[in-house]
């Protein structure tokens, strides 16, 4: 038998003009966890997602334990024992943890007496073997992030993947939710499991992987082990650069405030509580991150913030010395409010419209871009053109649909947007989310600069690593409540792991 469970060789997916795969050859073998690593639109989720069978390859061949293999469908892949793992969890959220991952299975409409009892204690010996503790006859909607992605996971073993493939697993994890997750993709592969990770976490590339492959605008550039390389020759290959350590001075003297939020409450869409009277503030020059797993709040403290949600439940909220109770998006930016949405094609950008129409957005009412009614071409052409040069947005030109830019250059639109409003305060919301790390690296770059700059930064972030490397403060949401704050000659990471899920004093500051 071949010691690869998978082989791809030759691999051609064009969508049209547009060639995403360009003769990809990838392998792993058995009993290995590879990391596919690349910069956004490098091509490594159309190469998982024909190994699925999301897609099918224009050209090539795959081989699954060595035999030539057509797949056609996600079916077709579950039949030969592969099973991805999706960043977005498929699961029902009304139904129990075990009757999703016995949904669809053949036979299971003729039950008979005792079959789910069965089928828990199957179950049950699954997740035990794997480390995975998972609370089968709980719904899904009362689990953790973290429990349903465990769900996610038994049901690809409940259903005999011995090749897994998982999207950015570890996007909305606690740190303690991660080091879980490395426990159980270990004991998938003791268990002589094949263990495909795509992720831009190359600090967990580091810590989880055996191999590690990269691709770069479409073709696979290196395949290297782990104990051959580092995380600067990774990050080196991922984009064809080198990049300088960044390193943030945070002895920034704070010479006033840009926000104060006092026992704010807010509600949520279901009509429960989203925040239970919070209080905080943010200086002048100041980073203050938010962090959490997702759904603790965060999603409603940005509406609030920037005037998209209303907290007629209660408190107040200051911006600058300005008291307001319920502004509106425009009030906020007069007052000099930016905001970088957690969904930049929902909220931050308009797909259609061109590059120069996206960043007048904000200003087109300004002297400086429009008098008497009409747009002044020309200078807001000259503008734009300065602002795209100075971010770096790379663009075929200023009259290109937004919705063509990569996701890395969509983000740095968004940014060149708000920050040349000078803005006193600025709401970052995952502002580096499936971005790579050379879009990352610079998107970090101007947040810093805005701070310096003298401009407060809320950043709410999901990403851990992000927050202690930019924040001054850090305070930690959980259940809508602050759990926690941490000052930047103090950052615990195990405490603030805690913190995130709930363990700790409620409300104290963590010292």
């Amino acid at each position: 038998m071949s010691e690869f469970a998978v082989e791809m060789r030759g691999i051609v997916k064009r969508f049209g003009a547009v060639v995403a795969n360009d003769d990809i050859d990838f392998s792993a073998r058995h009993g290995e966890i590879h990391a596919l690593l690349g910069e956004n639109g490098a091509g490594k989720s159309t190469v998982m997602s024909i190994l699925s069978g999301a897609y099918r390859a224009d050209e090539g061949e795959i081989r699954i334990r060595d035999r030539q293999e057509h797949i056609r469908s996600p079916k077709d892949a579950m039949k030969l024992g592969i099973g991805m793992i999706h960043q977005h969890f498929r699961l029902v959220p009304a139904m129990t943890a075990a009757e999703n991952i016995v949904l669809g299975e053949r036979g299971s409409l003729w039950r008979g007496s005792g079959w789910m009892q069965r089928k828990l204690s199957e179950l049950g010996a699954l997740s035990e073997q794997f480390g995975l503790l998972v609370p089968l006859t709980v719904p899904i909607w009362q689990l953790s992030v973290g429990e349903q992605q465990r769900v996610e996971i038994v049901k690809t073993l409940y259903r005999g993947a011995d090749i897994i493939i998982l999207d950015e697993p570890t996007s909305v994890l606690t740190p303690g939710e991660v080091y879980e997750l490395f426990r159980t993709l270990k004991s998938m592969k003791a268990a002589g499991k094949t263990v495909i990770i795509t992720t831009h976490k190359l600090k967990e590339v580091m810590a989880v992987a055996d191999v590690m492959s990269i691709m770069r605008k479409g073709s696979m550039i290196a395949s290297v082990l782990k104990e051959h390389t580092s995380e600067q020759e990774l990050a080196h290959l991922m984009v064809g650069r080198t990049l300088e350590p960044m390193t943030f001075n945070r002895k920034r003297e704070i010479t006033g405030i840009s926000l104060t939020v006092q026992e704010l409450h807010v509600n949520a869409d279901n009509g429960g509580k989203a925040l239970q009277g919070i209080s905080f503030h943010v200086g002048r020059g100041e980073i203050v991150g938010v962090a959490g797993v997702a759904g603790n709040g965060q999603k409603e403290l940005a509406e609030a913030l920037t005037g998209l949600r209303s907290w007629e439940a209660g408190g107040e909220i200051h911006y600058d010395e300005f008291k307001l109770k319920a502004p509106s998006v425009s009030k906020l930016i007069e007052y000099g409010v930016a905001h970088i949405p957690e969904n930049r094609m929902k909220s931050g950008l308009a797909g259609p419209l061109s590059v120069m129409d996206n960043l007048l957005m904000k200003s087109y009412r300004t002297s400086q871009r429009s008098r008497y009614g009409f747009l002044l071409h020309k200078p807001n052409r000259a503008w734009s053109e300065d602002l795209i040069r100075a971010y770096e947005v790379k663009t075929a030109s200023l009259d290109t649909p937004v919705r063509q830019l990569s996701g890395g250059n969509q983000q740095k639109l968004v940014l060149a947007r708000e920050a040349e409003q000078k803005p006193e305060l600025l709401i970052a919301v995952h502002p580096t989310q499936g971005l790579d790390v050379g879009a990352t690296s610079s998107v970090h770059q101007m947040l810093f600069d805005l701070s310096d700059g003298g401009t407060g930064i809320l950043l709410i972030s999901e990403d851990l690593d992000e927050i202690l490397k930019l924040a001054d403060r850090v305070i930690v949401l959980y259940n809508g409540r602050i759990q926690g704050e941490f000052a930047a000659d103090n950052y615990d990471r195990n405490q603030i792991g805690l913190a995130m899920a709930g363990i700790g004093e409620m409300g104290g500051e963590a010292v």
